[in-house]
């Protein structure tokens, strides 16, 4: 499953067997009793290891007022949506080649949360998931534009998106991706009534820790990205060559 190698799974079957050893199933007493549940939190802490669960950056994209579309026109979104995630990674794949490297185009599409209307996509960090934004808001543009299946965009109209980005815990459980980051990834697009692209903490302090801030994005260069720790490390340099559609390659 797409990319869960890097993510902490956690195993059914070994919660079970924790919980068979350490509580019972089913307790009916004359007298209830709270039992002490010292030894099983232990067992619990031990094998869940919270600490050790890593972090991920969750892109979070919905469709603002989704559900003012008509039956008919609304019956399309999710397809519409599909097409435009689509055209994304091709963007991505072709214009950020250095940057989406350790992806492809399976791995991204197999750990998306659809919700129909948009939906959560993990990334290793904030950076991957500004630029997949970038590049949807840009075939947004194009599609509200009508330069992007126009007739399409005739029939269903113009479309708005808000996106959120997170960077904290994910885990892996039962064919499903949970944590942190996409509880607070939903949690700040359902306030959000503006149609913005909103970080969190988490995020902006790793554009401050490894960009001196956010604000610089519009003047690093490509090469200044591939010294940053997380894209120095094990990343093939090769792709460099290929350029970059947002960043250039030298200092101007």
């Amino acid at each position: 499953m797409a990319k869960t190698k890097f993510i902490k799974k956690i195993d059914y079957n070994k919660i079970i067997k924790i919980l068979e050893e350490k509580d019972k199933r089913v307790v009916f007493e004359k007298t209830n009793i709270i039992p002490d549940h010292i030894q099983l939190l232990d067992e619990l802490k031990h094998y869940i290891s919270y600490q050790k669960i890593g972090q991920k950056s969750v892109l979070g994209i919905d469709m603002y007022q989704y559900s003012a579309f008509a039956g008919f026109e609304q019956s399309l979104i999710p397809f519409l949506f599909k097409i435009i995630f689509d055209s994304t990674l091709n963007l991505c794949f072709k214009n950020h080649a250095f940057i989406f490297q350790k992806y492809t185009r399976e791995e991204i599409e197999k750990s998306f949360i659809s919700t129909g209307d948009g939906g959560f996509l993990i990334f290793d960090n904030p950076m991957h998931s500004l630029i997949f934004a970038s590049n949807f808001a840009i075939i947004i543009r194009a599609y509200n534009a009508f330069h992007f299946f126009p007739k399409f965009r005739k029939i269903i109209g113009g479309i708005n998106m808000r996106y959120a980005i997170t960077y904290d815990k994910i885990y892996y459980f039962n064919n499903n991706f949970y944590g942190r980051a996409i509880i607070n990834n939903a949690r700040i697009l359902v306030k959000d009534n503006l149609n913005r692209c909103l970080i969190d903490e988490h995020s902006h302090t790793w554009f401050t820790t490894n960009l001196d801030g956010v604000e610089n994005l519009q003047i690093i260069t490509l090469d200044e990205i591939a010294n940053i720790y997380e894209f120095n490390k094990n990343y093939d340099r090769t792709f460099l060559k290929q350029g970059d559609e947002i960043f250039e390659a030298d200092p101007s």
